[in-house]
């Protein structure tokens, strides 16, 4: 027993040591939210928001499906290779441990929103309240590892992404006729209410320790493939989701800076994605993709309805398609919003880009 516990300890100071060694090379990333930045932890749940099956991750480096609701890598992913990481792993990972752990997690689930009702159809998925119970759990598992204020420091130092929202128009608010919540609130009162509720999740964020947290807003929830199936009769955008996009887009980056300004310090930064969406969907052909309306990997019009499986439809290049399937951007679509995440103008990024963020943070 006395053997062992030394090596336990020998083992903590060699990973305290290695953590102290590459906080001048790289820092620690934590992922929250839905479908749009989940790396699998689906995948460890009983529920049917999955991406765990063939045609999904056909061009992700293993050529195998992974959780990612893409045809390859997804946003956090590329963010990590922007920042100088590898990849995160998802939190119900087995092989989130050791020096893994100490790189960041990923915590974000298909089909969840900033409200706990939305998604219900999913059953078993990681609703915000928990993923941000996962986030303590974390902290808990790493100073076990590197102690409390290794700990603390890598948290602090860490870069935050948070994407949540669209799920709660989609698959809440609009996804059946007269809902509940549609009966409760006007859209103008739910986008109010959805804001309030969002800034308790980032307040709550902000208290377990973030200080860099990229929050992205909706896409232009009314011009993907599902809902030009779905609501449009000529290909054109729904009126209607794109109405609460416009909606809810502006009023989430005043409550960013209301909470910057209550804090004295800029800790939340506003990713214009409804923007970067809206530039290759006015003008694909500009951005290389030959259609900005009909996914690549799917049924009915516009490939729009139901799952990507594998007998459905799938186009041969995936780069020449803005969307991969119903709901989700391509890689390449990823690539581009992250390229307006790093280096893009305040038209994208509000008050800062991420290359900014690190040059910022550097200095500290």
């Amino acid at each position: 027993m006395a053997s062992s516990s030394i090596v336990g300890v020998i083992f903590s100071l060699v990973l305290a040591l290695k953590y102290v060694a590459l906080q001048a090379e790289a820092r620690a990333f934590f992922v929250f939210g839905d479908s749009l930045v989940d790396s699998g932890n689906n995948n460890y749940l009983a529920t049917t928001a999955r991406a765990d099956s063939p045609p999904y991750g056909i061009d992700y480096p293993s050529h195998r499906p992974t959780g990612r609701f893409s045809n390859g890598l997804n946003i956090p992913d590329l963010i990590s290779k922007r920042i100088g990481s590898e990849s995160v792993l998802p939190y119900l990972s087995p092989e989130l441990r050791g020096q893994r752990l100490l790189n960041g997690a990923n915590f974000a689930s298909a089909g969840i929103g900033i409200l706990n009702d939305t998604g219900v159809q999913f059953i078993n998925i990681i609703r915000m309240y928990r993923q941000l119970e996962y986030f303590q759990e974390y902290q808990r598992r790493a100073r076990a590892l590197v102690g409390v204020d290794q700990t603390e420091r890598l948290v602090k130092g860490a870069l935050v992404l948070i994407t949540v929202g669209g799920n709660d128009f989609v698959n809440n608010y609009y996804l059946i006729p007269y809902s509940a919540r549609s009966r409760q609130f006007s859209v103008p009162n739910y986008v109010k209410y959805l804001i309030s509720e969002y800034e308790k999740i980032l307040m709550k964020l902000y208290k377990l320790g973030a200080r860099r947290v990229l929050v992205t807003g909706t896409g232009p929830m009314g011009c993907v493939p599902a809902e030009l199936a779905m609501r449009s009769t000529n290909g054109g955008c729904s009126a209607e989701l794109q109405r609460a996009a416009s909606l809810f887009n502006p009023q989430l980056v005043q409550m960013l800076k209301g909470l910057n300004k209550k804090i004295g310090n800029t800790v939340f930064i506003a990713a214009n994605t409804q923007q970067s969406h809206l530039d290759f969907i006015s003008n694909p052909q500009a951005y290389g993709f030959t259609t900005a309306k009909t996914a690549c990997c799917g049924q009915g019009p516009y490939n729009g309805l139901g799952l990507c499986t594998a007998a459905s439809n799938l186009c041969p290049n995936r780069d020449l398609y803005a969307f991969w399937d119903a709901f989700h951007p391509s890689e390449k679509a990823n690539r581009l919003i992250v390229e307006q995440i790093y280096s893009g103008t305040t038209k994208y990024m509000d008050p800062m880009n991420l290359s900014t963020i690190m040059t910022l943070d550097a200095r500290a």
